[in-house]
């Protein structure tokens, strides 16, 4: 599953860019013990309306994709113009460079999130190849990081 895209007078707008990597199509269904019961539709939708109550010029343009090289044409196209981008890049954290890389060439102020704590499961989820370029990392506070790292971005964006 693939957010639609906005489309392109949207991308004038002031707008943060929400990624969701592999396997997030799946929240609410997948291991819901880890990840619970909210969908990433819910997590798209709560997020437009923190940004809607919050700062209203600012559009959440999200996107999801299980292809990483779908991921990395995203951030080069959609994040080069955006104002900051969220990241939950799922198993790519751990080992997609190019992702990291993609992240950097845009040189966007990033917050990694992950739904569940990586630093207390598994020792191979326990690297973020993506922590030394973010200005945070939001992890094991369920869905409510993405919603954390928005305010957190919207407080110094204001004009």
């Amino acid at each position: 599953m693939t957010t639609a895209p906005i489309d392109a007078s949207a991308l004038s707008a002031r707008h943060i860019l929400v990624i969701h990597g592999p396997n997030l199509n799946l929240l609410g269904t997948r291991e819901p013990a880890i990840y619970g019961s909210t969908t990433l539709a819910d997590i798209d939708t709560q997020l437009q309306a923190l940004a809607s109550e919050l700062d209203p010029t600012i559009i959440v343009d999200s996107f999801q994709s299980n292809h990483e090289g779908a991921v990395i044409d995203t951030i080069q196209e959609r994040g080069a113009g955006a104002e900051a981008i969220i990241i939950n890049a799922g198993a790519w954290t751990h080992y997609s460079i190019a992702v990291r890389d993609a992240l950097t060439a845009v040189a966007r102020p990033v917050i990694e999130v992950h739904i569940s704590n990586i630093h207390a499961r598994e020792s191979f989820r326990h690297q973020s190849l993506i922590a030394p370029i973010a200005i945070g990392q939001i992890v094991g506070l369920g869905t409510m990081g993405y919603s954390l790292a928005l305010r957190f971005l919207l407080q110094g964006l204001h004009p």
